[in-house]
C-alpha cells in the first residue's frame, strides 16, 4: 500500500505512516524514500543515505527483500551505483533481478544484464518485469533491436494502458529508431492530464531531447526546460545542465569586451 502512495507521489503520507523508530525497518525505508524524493537538498539527501545504511545493517536486512529494493532505489536515486547493486546482486526476488538488469544496463554490462533477464524469464517469462526488462535491454542494444522494444512496450500499453512510464520507455524505443514523430506523439500524450505526465521528469527531459532532434523552436524547448527547473531541481539532468550553463557563463566574460 504505501508502495503505492509512493509512487503516486503522496510523500508526507508515506512518511507519516512509515517513520519513526518502532516502525518495521521496510516502512522505516519507504519513509525515507518519500523523504529522498521531497527534498533534493545535498544536506538532507545526506543524511537519508547515512539512515539507510544503519538499517541495511540491522541483523535482518539480509533477508528482508522489501527494504533492500527499497535501499535499491535510494542508492540510484543518489547515483550510489555500487551500493545499489549490493542491495538486490543475489536476486532473491523478480524485483531485485529486474533491478539488476537496470543497473547493469547503467553500468553497459549487457552481458551481465542478458544473464539476469534470463533468470526472470526462467521465474516466469510472460511476467511483466520480464517483459520490461527485455525491452529495456532490446534499447541499449540501440537501433538494430529498438523495434523489437517498440513492439513489447505497445503490446503492454494496450493490454494495461498507457501509463507514464510506458509511455516514455515507448518514446525512447521510437528515438533510438530515429522515429521522432512517433516518439512526440509518445511524450505529448504522457503530458496530457490523463496520464498525468504534466510532472513527471521523465517526460520533460525526454521532450526536450525530441524537440531537439525535430527542430523545434527554442521557445518550445526552454518552456519545458523551465518546467523541470521548476520542479526538479535535484534531477541529475537539471544539475548538468546548470553546471554546463555556469561554466559558459563564467568563461563568456572573459571575452566581453571593455568599454
Amino acid at each position: 500500500m504505501l508502495r503505492s502512495q509512493l509512487a503516486l507521489g503522496h510523500y508526507d503520507l508515506v512518511v507519516a505512516e512509515g517513520g519513526g523508530s518502532g516502525k518495521p525497518p521496510a516502512l522505516q525505508a519507504l519513509a525515507l524514500h518519500a523523504k529522498f524524493l521531497s527534498d533534493p537538498s545535498p544536506d538532507s539527501r545526506s543524511a537519508i543515505i547515512d539512515s539507510l545504511k544503519v538499517l541495511l545493517a540491522s541483523p535482518e536486512s539480509a533477508s528482508n527483500t522489501t527494504l533492500q529494493l527499497t535501499a535499491c532505489h535510494i542508492f540510484l536515486g543518489a547515483n550510489l551505483i555500487r551500493e545499489a547493486l549490493q542491495c538486490v546482486h543475489m536476486g532473491l526476488t523478480m524485483e531485485h533481478l529486474a533491478m539488476c538488469i537496470q543497473i547493469y544496463i547503467k553500468i553497459d554490462r549487457l552481458d551481465l544484464a542478458n544473464d539476469a533477464l534470463n533468470l526472470l524469464k526462467q521465474a516466469d517469462e510472460d511476467s511483466v518485469l520480464a517483459q520490461l526488462g527485455s525491452a529495456q535491454l532490446a534499447i541499449a542494444h540501440g537501433r538494430s533491436r529498438s523495434d523489437d522494444a517498440v513492439h513489447i512496450l505497445s503490446g503492454l500499453s494496450e493490454q494495461y494502458g498507457p501509463s507514464v512510464m510506458l509511455l516514455n520507455s515507448l518514446a525512447v524505443a521510437n528515438m533510438v529508431s530515429g522515429k521522432y514523430e512517433a516518439a512526440e506523439g509518445n511524450l505529448k500524450e504522457a503530458l496530457g492530464e490523463e496520464a498525468g505526465g504534466a510532472k513527471d521528469a521523465d517526460t520533460l527531459v525526454n521532450l526536450v531531447v525530441c524537440a531537439q532532434h525535430l527542430g523545434k523552436k527554442s521557445a518550445e524547448i526552454e518552456q519545458y526546460l523551465n518546467m523541470l527547473k521548476a520542479g526538479h531541481r535535484g534531477h541529475p539532468f537539471v544539475e548538468g545542465l546548470e553546471q554546463v550553463e555556469g561554466a559558459f557563463e563564467r568563461e563568456s566574460h572573459k571575452y566581453q569586451l571593455q568599454a
